[in-house]
């Protein structure tokens, strides 16, 4: 019954940061790599859209970050071209519908802070036109646009600029993600969102009181934006105990938000750090804001996509609705991109 459901349903995973791991290598093994390394793990776990963020080493930051957040959304393109007969890059809510029907895995291309952009917020357009329809503003720390989840003692909202960034975002139809950002940015935005909200890799502050995780009032807001929020598989988001690194754990996490924000706005943003950091070098695995916890930590059976069915075998065994598990897994993402992406 297991893998019947989860081979049935539409699978998205908001985050896994595969693109570090392919760009460690030469550009000419790009599109092999990714078919020989990363592609059966997708298919294994059932993972038929998959957001690809461009996330950008410290190392490359700040003089390099524009010619990294370049060469990774080129790696995309050379993945998604090498191996066509699996995948494709979509542009709009209709080419993954389409892609999805042909039964390839649809790819999205994810912005994760962008500090390639800085404040040049007319990069957003080009970058849109590179084939970017999901952004963030901030990561751990503070950017001209706004104060990541890091800096949550200051109490900033986001910059002038990055209500600019909001504004052309919305503009050109690029999805604006609200993980990593600061719980007054956080805030800031939902107050001026017109369009709907995504929280890519996020978990419930209520269940595991961590900056990185949304609290209940923010659930709700991003709901009624018609966003989703998808929930993050990191061990140390979702408890402080490691008795509690679970498959279980994390479905306490999905039902959670499902009950708060409701079940039409919860879905997967796993962030298989462990997977992605084993296939990359220091400096990006030094200090991820993890605290004393192990970041290559991951829950049983889900260091990596392979292990997805296990989600949907413990939403099983929970007695949830099979609906509502196919919302969970990537129909209500789906449902998001199929509405906004344009």
């Amino acid at each position: 019954m297991t893998v019947d459901l989860h081979h049935r349903a539409v699978v998205a995973d908001t985050h896994n940061d595969l693109l570090m791991a392919v760009t460690a290598r030469p550009p000419r093994r790009w599109a092999s790599f990714f078919r020989e390394r990363w592609l059966p793990q997708l298919r294994d776990g059932g993972v038929d859209l998959q957001v690809l963020p461009v996330f950008i080493d410290e190392r490359y930051r700040p003089e390099g970050a524009l010619r990294e957040t370049l060469r990774m959304i080129e790696c995309a393109h050379v993945l998604a071209e090498g191996n066509a007969d699996e995948v494709r890059l979509c542009l709009d809510g209709a080419q993954v519908d389409q892609t999805l029907a042909e039964g390839r895995i649809a790819l999205v291309l994810a912005l994760e802070s962008a500090p390639g952009v800085d404040a040049n917020v007319e990069l957003f357009s080009t970058l849109h036109r590179l084939g970017v329809r999901v952004a963030s503003v901030a990561h751990w720390g503070r950017t001209p646009l706004a104060d990541g989840s890091g800096e949550d003692g200051t109490g900033s909202r986001l910059t002038s600029t990055g209500v600019e960034a909001l504004r052309e975002m919305e503009r050109l139809g690029i999805i604006f993600d609200v993980s990593h950002l600061g719980a007054s940015g956080v805030a800031h935005v939902l107050e001026l969102a017109t369009r709907p909200v995504m929280a890519t890799h996020s978990s419930a502050r209520a269940l595991r009181d961590h900056h990185r995780n949304l609290t209940d009032d923010q659930l709700r807001a991003i709901a009624a934006t018609g966003g989703v929020v998808c929930v993050n598989f990191v061990p140390s988001f979702l408890s402080d105990d490691p008795a509690e690194f679970t498959v279980a754990r994390l479905a306490d996490h999905i039902q959670h938000i499902a009950e708060v924000a409701g079940i039409d706005h919860v879905g997967l943003g796993p962030d298989f750090v462990r997977e992605v950091l084993s296939e990359t070098t220091p400096p990006c695995c030094e200090d991820l804001g993890f605290g004393e916890i192990d970041p290559l930590a991951a829950l049983p059976g889900l260091d990596g996509p392979r292990g997805l069915p296990l989600v949907t075998e413990e939403l099983l065994r929970r007695g949830l609705p099979e609906e509502d598990i196919l919302k969970i897994l990537g129909g209500n993402v789906q449902r998001l991109f199929r509405a906004v992406l344009r």
